[in-house]
């Protein structure tokens, strides 16, 4: 399985949005990289811009590896890239918004109705109710890769509270110092202004009971949680106050932030807590992460979440597989991205197909993330394989399978020199009352081991930057 190489194409040849960085790269000498490579490492430490690992004995904080060697996404390929990741994530929002409303796409034979009953994200208590300005993904992570010039597939849709923009801006920020030789000779559309658009956005969503400048906050579940740093450079970003759940409390159902000049009303929180903890008197009564009688404020529309409480509907990757026909309901449109091929293993016939080619098959749990609870069936062990088995027979319903995709490459800086390894691309569109925004380009994650395909931080993948090219 031969992957498209982004920089050589198909036949070798250097392809035209990559012809300047190649001609630098041949000219540029290997020492001169490596202490640029190395001057990256000690601003992303003197910054602090870290991530935890749950149950990682050696250290609890890591630096993610940064890749020094920018990815180049052409204006042609962004603009049809942009236009698909519009559609996709309009139509996820009319989704959710049926699943607790009229449910047509349920009873039109789209999505199964256990799909939706017995999904543990799904929130009966958000049946009926009404979102300000019938917006629930206001930002999403649409996890994308390529296999050849032209042809984009959605991996994933992550529209509960989609991480890693802090690295995205930060990469940009520290190209720019590190290589402004490179800016020079390239026309890079600028990714900057994310907090100003994000901020935007949160503000077009306000409540219609808000002043006519609403206050918003961003929630954070505290110091522990393995993004903090991330909803910490945000809030700072946004000149908006970074809060946690004690810092808030309701009254009248209106929610307001303790401050030192008095209470303040908040009227759009941009939550990074999950729904299972935001409200200990609606949800898990043993949180000490949200703040009680917030659902109550929430229901009576006197604040905005971003995003919405119940919207886990979406991003379940059993649902993930029916999104073509999704698009098709509610927009009337064909799909302009692709979906990966994807059995469904809590379907008999699916189910026994899979079985019979675990080895050339990625299986993934329906709710799994970061890279676990997978199996990459032609990097797998054979005892690895029997283990994902008996999984698979005891509980078919909470995995689907995929083909093996072979993810694009791209350049990178590596021991034996420039080397292409496996990568993949987050951009994050922001939806608002106004409409969608997505800033050009996204988060570049990249398999650094030869021959991997798991870019995920946590389990060895780095970051790069992505340049997405003017016209």
């Amino acid at each position: 399985m031969t992957a498209f190489d982004e920089m050589r194409g198909m036949n070798g040849q250097v392809r035209p949005g990559y012809r300047q960085l190649a001609d630098w790269l041949a000219g540029v000498p290997r020492a001169l990289l490596e202490e640029r490579r190395r001057e990256a490492e000690f601003l992303f430490r003197r910054i602090g811009i870290t991530f935890a690992v749950y149950g990682d004995a050696e250290s609890t904080e890591r630096l993610i590896p940064f890749d020094i060697v920018p990815r180049i996404i052409a204006h042609e390929e962004w603009t049809q890239l942009s236009k698909g990741l519009e559609q996709r994530v309009r139509a996820l929002n009319l989704y959710i918004q049926d699943v607790y409303s009229k449910r047509e796409a349920m009873r039109a034979g789209i999505v199964p109705e256990e799909l939706i009953f017995q999904n543990p994200v799904f929130r009966p208590e958000m049946n009926g109710q009404r979102v300000p300005h019938d917006i629930w993904v206001h930002i999403a992570g649409i996890d994308v890769v390529r296999v050849d010039p032209e042809t984009f597939y959605v991996l994933e849709d992550n529209a509960r509270t989609p991480s890693g923009v802090s690295y995205m801006l930060e990469n940009r920020e520290i190209m720019i110092r590190l290589f402004p030789e490179l800016f020079a000779t390239h026309r890079v559309a600028p990714v900057e202004n994310y907090p100003d658009e994000l901020l935007a956005t949160l503000k077009s969503v306000a409540p219609l009971t808000s002043a006519a400048e609403p206050t918003a906050v961003l929630l954070t579940p505290g110091l522990f949680n393995s993004a903090y740093y991330e909803h910490s450079f945000l809030a700072d970003k946004l000149g908006i106050e970074l809060v946690e759940g004690r810092d808030l409390f309701i009254e009248n159902n209106i929610v307001f932030m303790r401050t030192t000049e008095g209470p303040q009303r908040v009227d759009v929180i941009y939550r990074r807590v999950d729904d299972d903890f935001l409200d200990p008197l609606a949800f898990r009564p043993d949180s000490a992460l949200g703040v009680p009688g917030l659902l109550g404020a929430y229901r009576a529309g006197n604040v905005t979440l971003a995003n919405a409480v119940g919207t886990g509907v979406a991003d379940d990757k059993a649902v993930y597989s029916y999104m073509p026909d999704i698009i098709r309901f509610f927009l009337g449109e064909e799909p302009i991205l692709k979906n990966v091929p994807t059995w469904r293993c809590r379907e008999p016939e699916s189910l026994a197909y899979v079985l019979e080619h675990l080895e050339e098959l990625v299986v993934k749990e329906t709710h799994g993330s970061g890279g676990y609870g997978m199996l990459i069936g032609p990097k797998a062990c054979k005892e690895e394989i029997e283990t994902f088995r008996a999984k698979l027979k005891h509980d078919p319903t909470t995995f689907i399978a995929q083909p093996t995709l072979a993810l694009s490459t791209a350049p990178c800086l590596v021991e034996e020199g420039i080397a292409p390894r496996h990568v993949d691309l987050r951009p994050y569109v922001l939806q608002g009352k106004t409409g969608v925004r997505i800033v050009p380009g996204g988060l570049t994650r990249v398999a650094l081991q030869a021959g991997s395909l798991v870019v995920n931080s946590s389990q060895g993948g780095g970051t790069k930057d992505t340049w997405v090219l003017g016209a």
